[in-house]
């Protein structure tokens, strides 16, 4: 009985703190998701576990970020790449491209083009517009109701992919 509030007394506090310091950090630096589905395709697999930053300041992400938001239209929590920024506007012709305020830009990531096209979004302030990598096979802006996620509902940018262990590495 002696012998275990001996272990208990020594191993309580650092077990506390450990639990403690694991909280912090998921709720205000990292977190991880797994991926369902195949939107993402190539550049991430469904059942691939990612790690997140936490979003602060919105201003700081770029076009071609992987972003994970709150879908209050779809009501959960979904992982796309940010096309437009507030102020953009987005044209995507009948062949696929896509066109940001007039210019034409690469999009090597995407392998499977195809989906809605022929469609015109203008970005309201303070929102956000994107798009799945897999365009054949996502359910993203191009078909929602309301084409724009507000900039309170972004949560992360993706940046690692930590399992399965044969595709760890930064995404990019």
């Amino acid at each position: 009985m002696l012998g275990m509030k001996k272990i208990i007394k020594e191993w309580l506090p650092p077990l506390a703190a450990a639990l403690v310091l694991a909280f912090l950090i998921n709720r205000f630096l990292f977190f991880l998701i797994t991926v369902p589905t195949e939107s993402m395709y190539p550049t991430i697999k469904p059942g691939d576990r990612i790690g997140v930053t936490k979003v602060y300041k919105t201003e700081n992400l770029k076009r071609g970020d992987i972003v994970v938001f709150y879908s209050k239209e779809l009501k959960e929590m979904l992982i796309k790449r940010l096309i437009g920024v507030p102020g953009d506007k987005i044209q995507i012709t009948s062949d696929g491209s896509v066109y940001i305020n007039g210019n034409k830009i690469e999009q090597e990531y995407v392998v499977n083009n195809g989906g809605k096209t022929g469609v015109n979004f203008e970005i309201p302030k303070d929102k956000f517009f994107f798009l799945g990598d897999n365009r054949a096979n996502s359910l993203d802006a191009r078909y929602w109701y309301n084409p724009y996620i507000d900039a309170k509902q972004i949560k992360g940018k993706a940046r690692f992919i930590i399992f399965p262990f044969n595709r760890i590495g930064k995404l990019k």
